[in-house]
This record gives C-alpha cells, sequence and structure tokens, in this order.
C-alpha cells in the first residue's frame, strides 16, 4: 500500500465529500469504520495486495468509547503497514452545523430524545478530540462550499503529477440530439459537407478520402484551428480544477464526415500529453 488516508471530523462539516474526492482520484473508500476495527482490516486487504491506496472514514457512530485510544491505534497501524496514515479532520463552526443541518432537515446521529441538536454537536467534538489531536490537516469548512473545498482537498492531499483528467471527445449528428454529457459543444454544419460529393459520400470522416479532400477545404482547417487552439489554451486550468471529466462534443448534420474528422484529430493531437477517448456516435453507436 503507497498511500493512507483517515478522515474524521464533525458530521455535517463535509467528510462524505472529502471521501467523494478521494474516491475519483483511484483511492478504495470505506466510511464509518470504527478506528479499533482498522489494523484487522489491514491485515485482510494487504494480503489482496492490489489496493494502493486507502482512505477510511472514521467518526464518533460506532463504539464512540474506542476513539480514547486513537493516538495507540494509529501507532499500531504505522507498524503493521510500514505506511504513515495520514489524518485528516474536518470541524465546522456550531452556528454553521445547526444551518445546515435545519437547512437539510437532517437528523445528527448522536441525537436522541434527551439530547438536543446542540448536545449532540458539543458531545461529538468531545468525543473526536483524542483523533483530533492526531491530525495532521485541520480544514474549517465553515465558509467552504463544496467546490472550494474539492479544491483544498486536492491541493492538500494528492500529488498533482498524479492528478489526470480524463477527457472525452465525441463526435454526433444533430438530428439524433447533442449529448447530454457535453461541457464543450462545436458546431460544425456551416463547413463544407461532402455528403454533396457524390463519390464522397459513402466515406467518413475516418477513411483517407475524406481526410484528403478536407485537407484541401479551407474553412474546416480554420475551424479545427480554432478548436485546437481554444483546447490547448484552457485545458491547464481544467487540470488545476477539481473535476476529474471532461467532455467535448463536435457535431454535424447526419455525424459522418465533418465532425468526425475534427474530432478524431483534436484525438490525435490531444492524446500525445492527455488520458483522452474518442468516440464517433453515429458511426460506433
Amino acid at each position: 500500500m503507497q498511500k493512507m488516508i483517515i478522515i474524521s471530523g464533525l458530521s455535517g462539516s463535509g467528510k462524505s465529500i472529502a471521501l467523494q474526492t478521494l474516491e475519483d482520484e483511484g483511492f478504495f473508500c470505506i466510511d464509518n469504520l470504527p478506528i479499533t476495527f482498522i489494523p484487522r482490516f489491514l491485515e485482510e486487504i494487504q494480503q489482496k495486495n492490489n489496493i494502493r491506496k486507502l482512505a477510511i472514514g472514521v467518526d464518533a457512530r460506532s463504539f464512540p468509547e474506542d476513539l480514547t485510544e486513537a493516538e495507540a491505534i494509529l501507532a499500531l497501524i504505522e507498524q503493521k503497514t510500514a505506511v504513515r496514515p495520514h489524518i485528516l479532520f474536518l470541524e465546522t463552526s456550531d452556528e454553521v452545523l445547526i444551518k445546515r443541518y435545519s437547512h437539510t432537515r437532517r437528523r445528527h446521529p448522536l441525537t436522541t430524545s434527551q439530547m438536543t441538536l446542540i448536545e449532540a454537536i458539543t458531545n461529538e467534538r468531545e468525543l473526536l478530540s483524542p483523533l483530533r489531536a492526531q491530525a495532521d490537516i485541520i480544514i474549517d469548512t465553515s465558509l467552504l462550499n463544496v467546490h472550494e473545498l474539492r479544491a483544498i482537498l486536492t491541493d492538500q492531499l494528492l500529488d498533482k503529477s498524479q492528478k489526470k483528467l480524463s477527457i472525452s471527445i465525441v463526435s454526433f449528428g444533430y438530428r439524433n440530439g447533442i449529448p447530454l454529457d457535453a461541457d464543450f459543444v462545436f458546431d460544425a454544419r456551416m463547413l463544407t459537407n461532402p455528403h454533396w460529393v457524390p463519390i464522397l459520400r459513402e466515406y467518413t470522416g475516418l477513411d483517407q478520402e475524406i481526410v484528403d479532400f478536407f485537407a484541401k477545404t479551407d474553412d474546416i482547417q480554420a475551424f479545427y484551428q480554432d478548436i485546437e487552439n481554444f483546447i490547448l489554451k484552457w485545458l491547464p486550468a481544467f487540470k488545476q480544477g477539481t473535476r476529474s471529466y471532461l467532455t467535448i462534443a463536435i457535431g454535424c448534420t447526419g455525424g459522418k464526415h465533418r465532425s468526425v474528422y475534427l474530432a478524431q484529430r483534436l484525438f490525435e493531437k490531444l492524446q500525445e500529453d492527455n488520458h483522452v477517448l474518442v468516440k464517433h456516435r453515429e458511426i460506433n453507436g
């Protein structure tokens, strides 16, 4: 195992978002695992030998009395795995937590018929204090929205050299609709159409006959260059952000010639330095 992160914190402070962020980056994630169960769990998964990055959510819902042993258990984990667990603790002000629970109308996990919300929050702070004391990173999420929290987590926890943006390039025909997951849509319907050249009609944008035709067609060459320049200019900004996927859709009327040629050419350009896939919807299905 190369990396292990233990995520803890107050209920409503963003632990689920933290786990989702790490899961998107290839971590094997498990939530609400009692801290005393972690050494035994690690013994089991080490035998599998296929989990390289692990994130575990620990909170006060299950066996809260075990949290007093946090320091000893963390030392045992490091001894057994030779990997020092990285501890992230998320917290939020009482005022903001009360507003969040009021807004979502969810029940705090520690509230009972004899315990108010503010009492449950105070109790949880006390229960989690031993784990907070061991934290490498403490983040106050009181003033953060979801996107800001994801950005901070990405910056603090992830090796940016290993973070990859998955790019999908899709060609399509407008007669069958725009792809629902498209982030960018480029409309090529105004460009020269080889459909009206009888000897080219049955070919697609993947065939050399169409490639040669478009190589001599000024408008499609200019349009492609504009797309390439735009994507190359802004792609670094997307890679620095928190998104995991980017879908670029290029459409023409039938989705056989212009859009296919443009999408395939952009794919060949981007695959040099990126994780990129191409799909020709009207050809491949």
